[in-house]
């Protein structure tokens, strides 16, 4: 269900802004701003946030990229301490003209990454860092290869959208349930593997289906994300097997068990 702002109820007082310090002063050099505008839960455990503001106009994005944001929530303290950890989020769709960007969190264990998505609140004040990083389409790429699971399919949904109807897509998107997946673009053209109770770290199940993927003779371009070990296997598994450079493989890990900032 979403959740979208609504008007001050009468003869309650309107909240005062925060006083900004020398500290929230300072981390505007680095940090963009946004509120939550609204909260949608998409899948079983996925909710899309959906960010807005001035700031958010200005961004420049390539599908793949993502965000760091500032877990905090907290009122009091110092800026650096309200900040809290910073977690990694892919970009699943961004409208600069409307100064709209949406994340889509998974809700998985107790980290804070996970608390965050499960506590946003509409009204709610975001920083964040970037759009940033590598991940993104090869042009070149006679064809493209994704694999990974929920947290992958955030990256791919975008990427998916941008890939010319000309140019095939093969793949492997694993969820836990059926109600798990994430709306993906061609997801006719992917394989949907569930693994039900079984556990997506070192998944032999999204190994396997990208084992008995048809590809072509020749390398295309592969992204693999979302489980640390798991992208091994399956990086390990399309030199080894299947004589591709590792060139042509591009990884990207968002988690993995028992690693401090990998949660």
């Amino acid at each position: 269900m979403a959740h979208t702002d609504t008007p001050q109820s009468p003869g309650r007082p309107a909240a005062q802004p925060r006083s900004r310090g020398l500290g929230d002063r300072l981390l505007d050099r680095f940090f963009h701003t946004a509120r939550v505008l609204e909260t949608e839960r998409i899948a079983a455990r996925t909710t899309r946030i959906r960010l807005g503001g001035p700031e958010v106009r200005e961004l420049s994005w390539l599908p793949g990229q993502q965000l760091r944001i500032a877990t905090g929530t907290g009122d009091s303290g110092s800026a650096f301490a309200r900040m809290g950890d910073l977690r990694t989020y892919s970009v699943w769709h961004h409208d600069p003209e409307a100064g709209e960007l949406h994340l889509c969190v998974l809700d998985h264990g107790d980290g804070p990454g996970a608390r965050w998505g499960r506590t946003a609140q509409v009204g709610q004040e975001v920083r964040f860092r970037g759009p940033e990083g590598s991940f993104t389409l090869r042009d070149d790429a006679p064809y493209h290869l994704f694999a990974g699971e929920e947290t992958a399919a955030v990256a791919f949904g975008p990427m998916l959208r941008t890939v010319p109807a000309h140019v095939p897509v093969y793949g492997a998107v694993e969820t836990a349930t059926e109600a798990d997946r994430l709306p993906l673009h061609r997801a006719a053209t992917l394989a949907q593997p569930l693994r039900g109770g079984e556990s997506a770290a070192a998944s032999e199940i999204l190994l396997t289906a990208v084992r008995t993927l048809d590809l072509p003779a020749e390398p295309g371009a592969a992204y693999l994300a979302g489980e640390a070990r798991t992208i091994q296997m399956i990086s390990k598994h399309l030199v080894h097997e299947r004589n591709w450079p590792r060139r042509a493989i591009h990884t990207k890990p968002f988690w993995t068990p028992g690693r401090r900032g990998m949660d």
